[in-house]
């Protein structure tokens, strides 16, 4: 557990020492931002390469027992958290993070509809449903510093994006949006935009959480489905 222990603050380290904007740039200075992308995201995997491996590792300690329903709770959540990340790293959203080109729409936000920050959320929710099949200390580590750092995430792109883009521009492209989960749904009446998220983001996403499904037992040596 030691291991896991020091790995984990590892990676909060290198998430928090780079946010840190003077030595970034002293950084940034001396290596270019190119090399000190390519740097860092070495440095990143390398440290999640070990996390995982401390993980294996680490010794089994049960904090709750486990049950046949804990299973179906990843079974159950996973498809929506699939279907989320592609669409969110498959549609326009200057609000968050997405690997799609192109301009955004603020009257047809499609999956941003849901939260502004589709992709992150996706990955909370695959750390939260985590838990709950896996209540041994290890896995409550891991997963539960994962879920930590991506309930972090959205405030913390919010403030960067919003200062990057003015409160009159931020306005108008988050008019609809909101970074909680369903929040533009509850507190602002705001409906979700279906017909924006499109049929290509929900097959894939189903894909991609059929192929987890099944190759989850090569991977990581247990069967994710309910024997």
């Amino acid at each position: 557990m030691t291991e896991l222990v020091l790995a984990v603050a590892v990676f909060i380290a290198s998430h928090i020492i780079p946010a840190y904007r003077p030595l970034r740039n002293a950084l940034v200075g001396v290596l270019g931002e190119r090399v000190y992308m390519i740097v860092y995201s070495l440095v990143s995997l390398a440290i999640l390469v070990w996390l995982g491996i401390a993980y294996v590792r680490a010794p089994f300690v049960e904090v709750w027992p486990l049950t046949r329903l804990a299973y179906w709770v990843p079974i159950v959540v996973m498809p929506f958290a699939c279907i989320m990340l592609v669409a969110g790293i498959t549609t326009p959203n200057p609000l968050s993070l997405t690997f799609a080109p192109g301009s955004f729409d603020p009257r047809r936000p499609g999956i941003n509809s849901v939260t502004r920050h589709p992709a992150i959320w996706a990955l909370a929710l695959w750390a939260a449903v985590h838990m709950v099949p896996n209540g041994d200390a290890a896995s409550l580590i891991l997963f539960g510093l994962l879920l930590v750092l991506s309930l972090a995430g959205p405030a913390s792109l919010d403030h960067k994006r919003r200062a990057k883009l003015g409160e009159a521009e931020w306005q108008r492209l988050a008019g609809r949006t909101s970074n909680i989960l369903f929040g533009a749904q509850v507190t602002g009446g705001a409906p979700i935009d279906w017909g924006g998220i499109g049929l290509w983001p929900v097959l894939w996403g189903l894909i991609v959480y059929a192929v987890l499904l099944h190759g989850h037992e090569v991977v990581i040596g247990v069967s994710a489905i309910p024997q």
